[in-house]
């Protein structure tokens, strides 16, 4: 019976429904029952292609869309826009008849429509949530997403006259609604709902509060970008007023052009930092919330870095530049976030126009760093995601992988290796940022993976990967490294290899070192182990063991006879007092069992010490 026709159904896309047209038609011709049997598996391994095609094409959609909303924040210029993609795209990828954007009213205390797609009813775009009432009041309140099958008739929500007259005029049943939050502060709350009875998977919460992060950031980049509008307008106004007067509002209006023009262009720190210090002279550092410096121009005297952060403090409860010894200090900062400061040692003092200007400046710095942290997360995010999905099913559309690693600028065809840290409490987070950056930096891939941060790196030297990663993640951190392997289908492997590594040296007491197995030899494997002897026995000879426990069969006596033997079948046979042949035989089902390189170096050595680690253990 040719089964080709299920190919040509999956080549051109056919609906479901034809898929059952060969099988009728067959009937028809009265084919076998064989034939029959053969047709029906063919179809329904068709339909789980073509079931596994449509799942990979949802996943590039939503990542698409992902990508396409950064790439709107990147180039933010009309909110509304933004806002409206947002709420499209969510419609459009969880398949919900409407989705809709509340915002938080700060004076009246409440929530009201801001963007919907997908409605019918006037009440319902003009509808206001008090805070608890309603799904969407719950959510503004709690900062927690919240999702009902069935709202109308769920008893866990404050339901309202006004509220409940608009969904039912609307039509609605089914609400997810997840919270739209910038550091702490929840700035409104991202809906898709449904006229039908639907409950809402974890994978789509999970997308819906994607689109709301990125929403978060479009409204407060928004708004900082007002406020940076507002400031670069008031120094223009000053600039026109007192031009023929003061050398200083000439500084402020060059400055005005510089920020707008560096702004609209998407510039750097580093550029920032330069158009500052050209306008008001001097020498300028950038730096994060954490002191570190982000970008810089010119060389200034050394500032006390309490100091610093004192000012900065004081800067950011005043809205206002304050002086820090022989320099001045502005704090960068969204709403209640604090981002960093700009730390300027100017030639001369500065007056109070120039002080504007470091302010403004700040306000711009601000701007451009929530920009750039969401471009970052976005690519982290991405890349994240696949080397999860390498590590969890490699086996799974390796090409597609490939294809996936290759637009983010990594070769898995190239030799790569894996790298797995384990790092102490109170640094994991910003350890978990640090690895994502190293990452990216060298066109590798980073993700938290069971606990633990996971790197894949590009390169064929894996005891310098181990160390570099070490030195950016800092001394809290110990990093193990695979042996290079190539192809989509090796991370999982290489994954394990790098834990046991990594497990290795924190058994053999060396915290804080980055190494690759190969420099640990033969203790070092044993000890990475050590403190969990059966888990390494089941990992590397589990198979021959449960086969035994199942067949009532000798495979694991014969492998002791076998490498007692020197790995000679026809000595091994007179110690088991069997037939050779019965040995090759046991040995064939070993290979089946453990892979056809069960008897290369590598894996000889670990079966063997399993073997005797095993007996070892039995014994105490």
């Amino acid at each position: 019976m040719d089964t080709d026709v299920y190919l040509e159904l999956l080549a051109r896309e056919a609906p479901v429904i034809d898929y059952e047209s060969p099988i009728l038609h067959a009937k028809g011709r009265g084919v076998g029952d064989a034939d029959l049997a053969a047709l029906e598996r063919a179809k329904l391994l068709a339909l789980q292609v073509r079931s596994n095609l449509e799942r990979h094409r949802r996943r590039e959609a939503e990542l698409a869309a992902l990508f396409e909303t950064a790439s709107d924040l990147a180039a933010l210029r009309d909110l509304d826009s933004v806002l409206d993609a947002i709420v499209n795209r969510a419609r459009r990828l969880l398949d919900t008849d409407v989705a809709y954007m509340t915002l938080e009213d700060a004076e009246r205390g409440d929530t009201y429509m801001r963007v919907t797609a997908g409605s019918t009813s006037a009440a319902f775009q003009q509808l206001r949530l008090p805070m608890g009432a309603g799904l969407g009041g719950l959510v503004a309140q709690t900062a927690l997403p919240y999702a009902s099958a069935d709202y109308p008739h769920d008893a866990r929500f404050r339901h309202t006259r006004e509220i409940d007259g608009a969904v039912d005029e609307e039509g609605l049943i089914a609400i997810l609604g997840v919270p739209m939050r910038v550091g702490g502060r929840v700035l409104g709350v991202l809906f898709a709902s449904d006229r039908r009875h639907r409950s809402f998977a974890t994978g789509e919460i999970a997308l819906l509060g994607s689109f709301a992060d990125h929403a978060a950031v479009a409204i407060d980049s928004a708004r900082t970008l007002q406020g940076a509008r507002v400031a670069l307008q008031e120094l223009d106004a000053a600039s026109t007023l007192l031009h023929q007067r003061t050398a200083s509002v000439e500084r402020a209006a060059s400055a005005h052009d510089r920020l707008t023009d560096l702004v609209l262009r998407g510039g750097d720190l580093e550029q920032l930092a330069a158009a500052v210090t050209d306008v008001l002279g001097g020498a300028l550092h950038v730096i994060d919330a954490d002191g570190r410096r982000l970008g810089h121009a010119g060389q200034p005297r050394p500032v006390d870095a309490a100091a610093v952060a004192e000012a900065a403090a004081v800067s950011r409860t005043a809205g206002r530049a304050v002086r820090c010894q022989r320099s001045w200090v502005a704090a960068v900062a969204a709403g209640s976030e604090h981002l960093g400061a700009l730390v300027l040692t100017p030639d001369t003092d500065l007056d109070d126009a120039d002080q504007r200007i470091l302010e403004r400046a700040a306000m711009v710095t601000a701007l451009l760093m929530l920009l750039r942290r969401s471009q970052a997360d976005a690519e982290t995010k991405v890349r994240g995601d696949l080397l999860s999905e390498l590590l969890v099913a490699p086996h799974q559309a390796p090409d597609a992988m490939r294809e996936r690693a290759r637009r983010l600028g990594t070769d898995l065809d190239a030799p790569y290796t894996v790298v797995v840290t384990d790092i102490s409490a109170p640094e994991r987070r910003p350890a978990t940022a640090a690895a994502a950056r190293h990452a990216s930096a060298h066109a590798g891939l980073a993700t938290s993976y069971e606990g633990r941060e996971v790197l894949l790196l590009p390169g064929a030297e894996p005891a310098a990967a181990a160390r570099a990663v070490v030195k950016e993640l800092g001394d809290g951190a110990t990093a193990g490294a695979s042996s290079p392997v190539t192809g989509a289908e090796a991370a999982a492997a290489a994954y394990r290899e790098a834990v046991r590594c990594v497990d290795a040296l924190l058994a053999l007491g060396r915290r804080g070192v980055g190494a690759a197995m190969s420099e640990l030899g033969f203790v070092g494997l044993v000890l990475g182990e050590g403190r969990d002897v059966q888990s390494f026995v089941r990992s590397t000879i589990g198979p021959v063991l449960e086969y035994d426990a199942r067949r009532g069969t000798e495979l694991v006596d014969t492998l002791h006879a076998y490498y007692a033997a020197d790995r000679s079948a026809v000595r091994a046979h007179h110690a088991l007092h069997v037939h050779v042949n019965t040995v090759n035989q046991r040995l064939a089902r070993v290979g089946q069992l453990l892979g056809s390189d069960w008897q290369e170096a590598q894996r000889s050595l670990e079966i063997q010490l399993a073997l005797q680690l095993r007996k070892v253990h039995a014994v105490i």
